[in-house]
């Protein structure tokens, strides 16, 4: 039976962060691929310069300064915490072993975290506002006739339903995220890290409930980037849905009608429609022996944050 000292108490802790450190380092976590890492050191983060897309001109004369357009998209940032009790009881018994697995499960969780958050964001795109003052999937974005945003608008869609004779199905994107921004955006105000409450046995807690507590906290929160860059459809996917979300990508025009050669390099599905992407992107020969035209023109993002 070990001896329940403030040293020992502090050097569990030390094994428990590096648990919590090895679990970090299992993920591979799914938004960085559609969302791009904003550090942010407010509470809020405010974007003004979404919408202003940079254009190059012939210089003559003077500099032609535009202004960006100030839409004022905020994100703001939400703390998140796990908490673990560890059993006084466990640590005199020596059976402390037990709990290693549990904090390096807590570090994976909370490097997948920042996934839930963006895909979760993904997915109530019919009904969240970006930068534009439109939801972020939705059939009339303006489009503004000047670059400064003036003028007469067009409203174009990135949200694609079924046509007659189909069923909406399940969703489906399509995105570019070669870009300096992707589709969304994750904040981060404070990465996660494992704490412990206490390191000897004298506070309230370990005298009423017999348990020293370690926990997580982290701050950040997950918004939209671009909605240019990304498309929604839930058309069943086939090779000519896909090709009308591609032509959709390809059609998208900056304020004042400047091609945005916008490509769909990322197709994302959740796991139901894998095999579907997988035959319109990722085989060679379609039909018993044709080229396939649409063969990797897009790479296939499976991921279970869209169920």
């Amino acid at each position: 039976m070990a001896v329940v000292t403030s040293e020992l108490v502090k050097s569990l802790f030390v094994i428990f962060k590096k648990n919590f450190q090895d679990g970090l380092k299992m993920a591979e976590p799914d938004h960085l691929k559609i969302a791009t890492v904003m550090p942010s050191s407010t509470a809020t983060n405010i974007y003004a310069w979404l919408g202003q897309f940079p254009q190059m001109r012939e210089w003559v004369g003077k500099r032609i300064v535009k202004d960006m357009k100030t839409d004022g998209y905020a994100i703001v940032n939400k703390t998140y915490e796990a908490t673990v009790g560890v059993a006084r009881t466990a640590i005199e018994d020596d059976n402390v072993g037990v709990y290693g697995p549990i904090m390096q499960e807590a570090g994976r969780a909370a490097a997948v975290h920042p996934s839930e958050l963006v895909f979760g964001l993904l997915k109530q795109g019919e009904t969240s506002l970006c930068y534009d003052g439109q939801n972020f999937f939705d059939t009339d974005h303006p489009v503004a006739e000047n670059v400064d945003g003036t003028g007469t608008t067009v409203s174009v869609s990135n949200l694609l339903k079924a046509k007659e004779g189909e069923t909406d199905g399940e969703a489906w994107y399509l995105m570019d995220t070669s870009r300096a921004l992707k589709p969304l955006i994750f904040q981060e105000r404070i990465k996660a890290d494992l704490q412990s409450k206490v390191n000897d046995q004298s506070s309230d807690h370990v005298f009423m409930e017999d348990e020293f507590l370690y926990g997580v906290r982290a701050r950040g929160a997950a918004g939209f980037g671009f909605w240019q860059f990304c498309v929604k459809s839930t058309r069943p996917l086939t090779a000519e849905s896909y090709e009308e979300a591609r032509m959709v990508l390809a059609n998208m025009k900056a304020d004042g009608g400047r091609p945005l050669a916008v490509k769909g390099n990322l197709l994302v599905v959740p796991p139901n429609l894998s095999s579907a992407a997988r035959k319109v992107v990722g085989v060679a020969t379609i039909n018993g022996g044709e080229d396939n035209p649409n063969y990797k023109l897009s790479e296939v993002l499976e991921t279970p944050w869209l169920v």
